[in-house]
């Protein structure tokens, strides 16, 4: 018998599976929105939401934990800005917005955001701001 299974192979050995997986989520944790195909989309959700719900609580296993997948500063800013955004939130930290076909070979397109993306991209704007205001 066939069962469902639970995750994507996008035609990939499992080590480029995992490398892609890890990169998306470090570029949407990054940049809090990114433009990828629906199917990348979909699985990255799962391994996005489960790092920033580690990232809530700041005990030495969540912390090991997004070590290996996430680089040293942007562990601290999991931890310290994005994270406590989400506190009283028990899941659905990321919205996926589909966008229709691309041209080229007809692939879904979806944009994948954290869901309080205003408001953290707001706090970059500030700081940016106070920075040129002091030349």
């Amino acid at each position: 018998m066939s069962y469902h299974r639970s995750n994507r192979k996008f035609g990939r050995k499992r080590d480029q599976r995992k490398a892609l997986l890890k990169s998306l989520t470090v570029n949407l944790l990054t940049y809090k929105r990114i433009k990828t195909t629906l199917e990348k989309a979909k699985e990255m959700r799962s391994l996005s939401e489960r790092l920033i719900h580690r990232g809530k609580n700041k005990d030495v296993s969540s912390i090991r934990y997004l070590k290996k997948y996430l680089p040293k500063t942007l562990i601290q800013e999991v931890t310290e800005k994005i994270s406590p955004l989400y506190q009283n939130r028990n899941g659905g930290y990321t919205r996926i917005i589909r966008l229709g076909r691309r041209i080229n070979d007809g692939a879904k397109i979806a944009l994948i955001e954290l869901v309080d993306y205003q408001k953290l991209v707001n706090k970059k704007d500030d700081k940016q701001k106070s920075k040129v205001k002091s030349k």
